[in-house]
């Protein structure tokens, strides 16, 4: 019998704080948006002092709706983990909540003494999409301390913690230095409506970053490799940028020391746009420590200082990101590609924080699946870690339940099928494909009612996300049946194929003949209703009328001119929807004939994969793989959302992964990988240059590194891991 673990929550007391009890649950719902969420700030601490010398200390906590913390002023974490979340149904609060994990050992600070100093800066309000509350602002910390002796005690967030309101900290991203902290009270403990599962995934790491001024006459520096320090006359304003080096995720750290009123300003932008803000008041000497992400690579400061001295201020930057302990390379002797896969691999690592996030800019929740899927294809080739890919698989999973099989993304929802059997492969997890079974079958059987008479989907709540273009001024975010239909169809079909394979490993041998039935019965369908035979193509879907009560904002009315574009074509070749010489030569169409419109890095990915699934790599990879170059060469420091705006007003971020896919296809091509049992238990290894002088590319596994490096005219090399069979 398993026990819930101990959780004893505590916050600030009603009666002395009644406006500052709830929050809002999420900002995604309109009724939310109206409301400021009683956004509030504490700081929460107790001091201990245990007299004898520790060994260890396990802490389980977690808070709503965000918390720092520190123990003997040193950081530790920052939480909770998120939750997930869609677009939909964020009227109703979330039913999970995850609590993290930590341990500390003898040589951290303070403990060979005895002493834990607990220290949590806590946010109650949710201030971006990927945060949900559970709706009652809350911390808890669980402490089970061993000492040197072998004894043991547990330590437990109670009465005799300290809370102390912060004021100052009024608004998201708004701090008013004159405001000063309130008087401590003692916490009282809460009703437990968190009920906290364990995250199975680290915290992430905090680092710094320091800025470097374009203007130098307005710094002095403390260290050549450390922080500069601005300095701002009595009376004057002094607006500057301070540059990074790349393209980070995280949170400004603003030191200051000043004896008058600072006004600061500071915008953060990856490139050239407006970027997101935050506003100081700075009134005495204070260390500021945001606690919204940003993605910035240079900071625009506004500095007035109307006191009568100088003020310093030492201007950080925080880069946040899932622990990457590991990270494998890939080298060629085309340095304009190296510089790809590199700004590929950065951009990704800030993209992983709790969750998968699909642009350090946007921080969007798990309805992204698309990204994230590529996303968990390019950690397995670049930092190897899969925990993060397997939680996300898991609480999509959770979202499918909760939304009775439905997502705002129809074709991300099965795309989240793959992304279920893929990671499972990568992992072999196999408690990953029984843990989620459920809601696979839950989300088949709502597909199922989409189909129409016709035998092929015909009544979806909608056909989005294909890709971000506009052909004739129409999105295919959202598009209507005729841009949408075979995509939306394909993924279907694909789904149905990996759904047969799940149910097998999970011995549910009627469940896998059902779903390939499935798949048999709409597979000629597709081909006899959407492939025009004599073009020797696939049309991006029929041009029939959608039915009126499904018309809405997501679903626009089907429109009666017949697209050939690229999209539906590479996924025919990508589910292998006909024999390999047909999907050959769809593919060959799709590589040279320009009248099939533009495509973005997000389909492109789905393109590599035809083409490597579809024996042509050697043929198309390199030519793909050159659409990044120039996007990287105008900007080497993240990731552009884009090839093309697909409208000119459009402004692309600079941190989206989704485009990063040179990251897992170039390693994969160069490789020839194949797992032929899961986990990496047996594998083969194809190896080709693709037409390079050189490359060398390393694959993170279970067991260690794979290696392959390959030189013109000569045998490649090949280095596999004890505990991998190679054939």
């Amino acid at each position: 019998m398993q026990f819930e673990p101990h959780e004893q929550w505590i916050w600030l007391p009603a009666d002395k704080y009644p406006d500052r009890q709830t929050t809002i649950h999420s900002t995604m719902s309109g009724q939310n948006r109206e409301k400021q969420g009683n956004y509030t700030v504490v700081c929460c601490e107790k001091t201990f002092s245990l007299g004898k010398a520790i060994e260890s200390v396990h802490i389980r906590t977690s808070g709503d709706t965000f918390f720092r913390l520190f123990i003997n002023d040193e950081y530790c974490i920052t939480g909770p983990a998120s939750v997930g979340g869609d677009f939909l149904r964020n009227e109703w609060v979330r039913p999970q909540h995850y609590a993290t994990e930590l341990d500390l050992r003898s040589d951290y600070p303070g403990l060979a003494y005895g002493n834990i100093a607990f220290n949590a800066i806590i946010r109650m309000c949710p201030t971006q999409m990927f945060e949900f509350s559970q709706s009652h602002g809350g911390f808890f910390l669980t402490a089970h301390v061993r000492f040197t002796d072998g004894t043991k005690t547990i330590l437990l967030t109670d009465e005799d913690w300290t809370m102390t309101v912060l004021p100052a900290y009024t608004g998201v991203c708004v701090y008013d230095g004159t405001k000063k902290p309130e008087e401590p009270v003692n916490a009282v403990r809460v009703t437990n409506v968190w009920h906290s599962l364990t995250s199975p995934i680290p915290s992430c790491n905090e680092t710094r970053v320091y800025p470097k001024c374009e203007d130098p006459s307005l710094v002095y520096k403390n260290h050549p490799k450390g922080p500069e320090t601005l300095v701002v006359p009595a009376g004057e304003t002094v607006e500057t940028v301070f540059r990074m080096d790349m393209i980070y995720t995280g949170y400004p750290w603003v030191r200051v020391r000043t004896n008058g009123t600072v006004k600061m300003e500071i915008r953060c932008a990856e490139t050239e746009e407006g970027g997101s803000g935050e506003w100081y008041t700075f009134t005495e000497d204070t260390v500021y420590m945001g606690t919204f992400l940003h993605s910035a690579g240079k900071l625009r400061v506004k500095v007035t200082n109307e006191g009568d001295e100088a003020a310093e201020l030492c201007i950080l930057f925080a880069p946040s990101h899932y622990p990457a302990p590991v990270c494998a390379l890939t080298t060629t002797s085309d340095a304009d590609l190296d510089l790809v896969t590199k700004v590929c691999t950065h951009t990704l690592k800030y993209c992983r924080q709790t969750l998968h996030v699909d642009s350090g800019r946007h921080c969007e929740p798990m309805a992204c699946t698309g990204d994230y899927y590529i996303e968990s294809l390019m950690t397995a080739f670049t930092f190897g870690d899969m925990r993060l890919a397997a939680f996300d698989v898991r609480r999509t999973a959770q979202l499918l339940r909760y939304n009775d099989g439905r997502m705002f993304h129809t074709t991300y929802s099965l795309i989240w099928v793959q992304m279920l059997w893929d990671v499972y492969m990568l992992t072999g997890e196999k408690e990953l494909l029984s843990d989620c079974e459920d809601a696979l079958t839950i989300l088949l059987e709502r597909f199922e009612t989409y189909l129409g008479e016709n035998g092929i989907i015909e009544n979806p709540p909608d056909y989005m996300f294909i890709d971000w273009l506009f052909p004739d001024e129409i999105s295919t975010h959202h598009p209507p049946k005729a841009l949408g239909q075979t995509c939306l169809n394909l993924f279907y079909y694909g789904a149905l194929r990996t759904a047969a394979k799940i149910y097998e490993a999970n011995g549910e041998a009627a469940m896998a003949v059902k779903m390939t039935g499935c798949a048999d019965t709409i597979q000629p369908k597709i081909v006899e209703l959407l492939y025009d035979r004599e073009r020797g193509l696939f049309f991006e879907g029929l041009n029939t009328p959608t039915p009126e009560h499904l018309i809405g904002h997501w679903m626009p009315q089907n429109v009666e001119k017949r697209y050939y574009r690229k999209h539906a074509n590479i996924l025919a070749a990508y589910f292998g929807i006909m024999d390999k010489p047909a999907c050959q030569a769809i593919l060959d169409r799709v590589m040279t004939d320009e009248s099939l419109g533009l495509l973005q890095p997000y389909f492109a990915h789905f393109l590599l994969e035809a083409i490597y699934r579809n024996d042509l790599r050697d043929r198309y990879t390199l030519g793909v793989l050159e659409m990044w170059k120039a996007p990287v060469k105008d900007c080497p420091y993240g990731l552009a959302e884009g090839f093309v705006k697909p409208e000119p007003t459009y402004s692309f971020d600079h941190s989206h992964a989704w485009g990063g896919t040179p990251a897992y296809a170039l390693p994969l091509a160069l490789t020839g990988l194949e797992l032929l049992e899961p986990g990496y238990g047996r594998i083969r290894l194809n190896p080709s240059l693709l037409g390079l002088e050189y490359a060398s590319a390393e694959i993170p596994t279970p067991y260690g590194m794979i290696t392959v490096t390959q030189k013109q005219g000569e045998e490649p090399e090949i280095t596999v891991p004890d505990g991998i069979v190679l054939e």
